[in-house]
C-alpha cells in the first residue's frame, strides 16, 4: 500500500500565496512522478503541475498557473511541494496530490499505479 499525505491549503486574499506539501511513504519500488491535481464544483479533475522523480526532474505545468505556481521535488523524501503565488479567485478548487508509484504485484513482478490524496481545499477569496 501507498499513502499520500498531503499538508496545506486553506484561505487566501487574492493575490496572495499558499504552500502545498505531499509525502509519499509505504511500499514504494520507485516513483516515476507527483503533481498536484485539482477540482472545482462540478468539474472534472484537472491538471495543476506534474514533477517527474525517475529522471531529469521534468515539469509540466497547465497554462493557467504558468508564471504563478512552482512544483519542486526532494526525491529523498518522496515529496514534492507546490508553491502557488499571485492566487486567484479562480484558482479556487480542492487540490489532490498524485503519484505514479512501481509497487510490487507479485513476487515476480512490478507495476506503476496511480495513487492519490484525500484532496486538500483552497479557497481564495477577500
Amino acid at each position: 500500500q501507498v499513502q499520500l499525505e498531503e499538508s496545506g491549503g486553506g484561505l487566501v486574499q487574492p493575490g496572495g500565496s499558499l504552500r502545498l506539501s505531499c509525502a509519499a511513504s509505504g511500499s514504494i519500488l520507485s516513483i516515476y512522478a507527483m503533481g498536484w491535481y485539482r477540482q472545482h464544483p462540478g468539474k472534472q479533475r484537472e491538471l495543476v503541475a506534474r514533477v517527474v522523480i525517475s529522471s531529469d526532474g521534468s515539469t509540466d505545468y497547465a497554462d493557467s498557473v504558468k508564471g504563478r505556481f512552482t512544483i519542486s521535488r526532494d526525491n529523498a523524501k518522496n515529496t514534492v511541494t507546490l508553491q502557488m503565488n499571485s492566487l486567484k479567485p479562480e484558482d479556487t478548487a480542492v487540490y489532490y496530490c498524485n503519484a505514479a508509484v512501481r509497487v510490487r504485484a507479485s513476487y515476480s513482478r512490478t507495476e506503476v499505479n496511480d495513487y492519490w490524496g484525500q484532496g486538500t481545499q483552497v479557497t481564495v477569496s477577500s
